[in-house]
């Protein structure tokens, strides 16, 4: 006899909204050191030790489970849907105008915010696949595996990009391209939405692999699929482990090289098993919430919260960055280390959560969800309200 995860509120499964929420920790710690000048401190045997975990367990790896989370979402979405008595055409509309909803809100983060926007490329990706949610296992299988060598390349060339300029003293990071005032940022910005374009080859493969698992109910039953899931976590956290420790060790400067070949090598490899980590990740998490079982400790749950606010806390940390590191705002860009900035990643992390508790505790959604959710389900007419009333 099989033991299911006492849903975490509204109905909702743990291990989901746990993976999401401990997502976010992640996501702060691949973004943050981004926005510094420089990667060197006077202490460089810690900005070592930084980049080395940077390299090994955030960069492209938070993404690829991100993008793995998603997809996850789009099909209890589609579930919830044909499980309340939908059709194709009812889902196919929700889903486009949720897309595109998702455009808006990341063209607005990009614009507003911070350049470093993964919401909009969703909306796309969703946008331009919609067929694709209601696809057999065979089809979405095919696609992913077709669409990841494409991913691997782009991605593998903006890591090639980024240890080359790590390499000459010059970090890849938007500490150059910060304008002085909030008027030149917004303009500078408003062009950077159509990169978004060449984002949506690269959240394909892991997108479509979450919709395949959500139809399998991985992680909303993670006592049925025990076994499963821990070979997963085993098998592609080893993957992901062997694959990514050379580009670490490089990053860390343990060792270096100046062919070219290599860097391409040793970059495909980071990249392509970071697809393979993300997605053990979120297996591991699956499993831990099969052993957690009914038995939620506050921890727990208030991680739980924070994922069910994922899209508002990702948000947030942009915010964070804005108001830290900009010349319009606190300028500290130059005034902090890579330890220091994954210190404030690990600080913005944990006062996502108090906040999330917080918000659970009174019974506050999250603003941006519940935007996307008015936004993405079509309000009752008139009469359709009066009679739900009447009834």
């Amino acid at each position: 006899m099989t033991t299911e995860p006492v849903p975490t509120g509204s109905g909702r499964s743990l291990a989901p909204d746990l993976a999401r929420g401990l997502m976010l920790l992640l996501i702060a710690l691949a973004h943050a050191p981004g926005f510094l000048g420089s990667w060197r401190s006077g202490m460089p045997l810690l900005d070592d030790v930084v980049l080395f975990v940077k390299s090994l367990i955030a960069d492209n790896q938070a993404r690829a489970m991100f993008v793995f989370l998603f997809g996850y979402g789009l099909g209890q979405l589609a579930y919830r849907h044909h499980a309340r008595g939908g059709d194709w055409p009812g889902l196919r509309s929700l889903l486009r105008r949720r897309s595109l909803w998702l455009i808006i809100i990341g063209f607005a983060h990009t614009v507003l915010l911070v350049p470093i926007d993964i919401v909009a490329i969703y909306g796309l990706a969703l946008l331009l696949f919609t067929p694709l949610v209601r696809a057999r296992g065979k089809t979405l299988g095919w696609v992913a595996a077709l669409t990841l060598a494409p991913a691997t390349l782009l991605l593998a060339w903006q890591s090639v990009t980024a240890q080359l300029g790590a390499q000459a003293g010059t970090p890849v990071t938007f500490a150059p391209f910060m304008e002085p005032t909030y008027g030149a940022h917004l303009l500078a910005n408003v062009t950077k939405p159509a990169q978004a374009v060449i984002g949506v080859v690269m959240v394909l493969p892991g997108m479509l692999l979450g919709i395949w698992a959500a139809r399998r109910r991985f992680l909303e039953r993670p006592a049925e699929h025990r076994v499963l899931l821990r070979r997963a976590a085993v098998g592609l956290l080893t993957l992901a482990l062997i694959g990514r420790l050379p580009a670490a060790l490089l990053a860390a400067g343990v060792w270096t090289s100046t062919d070219l070949g290599v860097q391409w090598m040793v970059a495909i490899a980071h990249d392509l098993t970071g697809y393979a980590g993300g997605i053990g990740l979120a297996a591991a998490v699956g499993l831990a919430s099969a052993r957690i079982g009914d038995r939620h400790g506050r921890l727990t749950i208030a991680l739980a919260a924070l994922g069910q606010r994922s899209l508002t806390f990702y948000l947030f940390q942009s915010v964070v960055w804005l108001a830290l590191f900009y010349p319009f705002t606190l300028n500290l860009r130059d005034h902090v280390s890579p330890a220091g900035s994954y210190g404030i990643a690990v600080v913005v992390f944990a006062l996502s959560v108090l906040l999330a508790e917080w918000m659970r505790r009174t019974r506050q959604r999250g603003p941006m969800e519940v935007l996307l959710r008015r936004m993405t389900y079509p309000r009752p007419l008139p009469d359709q309200a009066t009679a739900k009333r009447g009834a």
